[in-house]
């Protein structure tokens, strides 16, 4: 595997269980990347050093780290190691004409008897043979689950899939797996249950797995250019997006609304993330490291001082730090709009702008 390529590239085993695994608990570069600063500057100031304290100053010193980051991180999700590298087969369900888009309802595995249901969103023209760009929506915490982003929900302004598709995208709004037995799903059995299959894994890897294979059904459609990918997410969807974007390299632009991007901003401890673990003494991990390995590729960040707000600046700045080594310090932004966890309409043409412009 090269320096610059995805989770799909090279020997999946030999990436999982090669140097990441050996010797884990004792060598040093477990802790090449920590705070700088003491534990209670942390969430203020993080900074990405090189063992033992340097700031990280040229591209070549990152490049020959970023990985080691990267593989710690895969390593505490516990994604497993036989990663779909192919579509699955889609089940359609549904298919409504909206004028100038076709609204699809299909269901396709996400594991082996593991299925899920998902909105595909679609310009008219694919019917005349056009590619467009291809965007994974993934929806907020709501029992309407796909509904909202499928534009079927109450809240408009949350339709990313059917806004998105209606200004050139094709899109796929997959149901997070928290949801698979319907609206009132028990969110801790299905941690378990994904748990059963891969024991130690955290509930986030069930979400980057489901994400992987979204994009796999994308990048398989005939009308989506595979190289011109992207995500957004609000909330719950924004946690997803922050995850997919800093580990599947096909996607170049990415959209993240009040997420809460530092791990002390909201309920990342929570079973279905990341578990409690992040909370225990000397846990020194934090997220610009997630975006840090996103970069050079463009990611919005989006708060309304709820989740997101100034809190969030420090994290944008350390992983700017990084982009600016790639000479992209362009391609991360943070926006807050300081309207709550909402999406008010500056948001969202702050999101469509965005997509406009990095991904056409």
């Amino acid at each position: 595997m090269n320096s610059r390529g995805t989770l799909w590239e090279g020997d999946r085993r030999k990436f999982f269980q090669g140097s990441l695994v050996s010797g884990f608990a004792s060598v040093s570069w477990c802790r090449f990347f920590v705070w700088a600063g003491s534990t209670q500057d942390a969430a203020k100031h993080p900074v990405l050093t090189d063992w033992p304290g340097e700031t990280i100053t040229d591209l070549a010193t990152w490049e020959q780290h970023r990985w080691k980051i990267r593989r710690w991180w895969l390593e505490f999700l516990g994604l497993p190691e036989n990663l779909p590298s192919a579509s699955p087969k889609l089940e359609v369900l549904q298919e409504e004409d909206l004028g100038t888009v076709i609204r699809r309802l299909v269901r396709y595995d996400t594991e082996p008897d593991w299925p899920t249901e998902a909105y595909l969103l679609l310009p008219k023209a694919t019917q005349t043979g056009e590619r467009f760009p291809g965007i994974v929506v993934f929806h907020s915490t709501t029992t309407e689950t796909i509904l909202q982003p499928a534009g079927l929900g109450k809240d408009p302004s949350k339709a990313f899939g059917l806004i998105l598709a209606q200004r050139g995208h094709v899109c796929i709004c997959p149901r997070c797996y928290l949801w698979s037995d319907g609206p009132r799903s028990d969110y801790i059995k299905q941690v378990e249950r994904f748990q059963s299959r891969h024991p130690g894994a955290k509930g986030m890897a069930k979400m980057l797995l489901d994400g992987l294979v979204a994009v796999n059904v994308l990048r398989n459609l005939p009308s989506v250019f595979p190289d011109r990918l992207g995500a957004v997410g609000h909330s719950l969807g924004a946690k997803e997006v922050l995850y997919l974007a800093a580990f599947d390299e096909r996607i170049r632009v990415a959209v993240a609304s009040e997420g809460g991007v530092g791990l002390h901003m909201s309920n990342w401890d929570a079973p279905w993330y990341l578990g409690p673990s992040i909370k225990e003494p000397g846990f020194s991990r934090d997220h610009h490291e997630l975006l840090a390995l996103t970069a050079p590729r463009a990611m919005l960040v989006i708060g309304g001082q709820s989740a997101d707000g100034t809190a969030t600046e420090p994290y944008i700045a350390a992983a700017r730090r990084i982009y600016e080594l790639y000479g992209q310090g362009q391609n991360l932004e943070f926006f807050n709009h300081r309207e709550g966890h909402a999406v008010p309409p500056v948001a969202l043409d702050r999101i469509v702008e965005w997509f406009a412009r990095h991904l056409g």
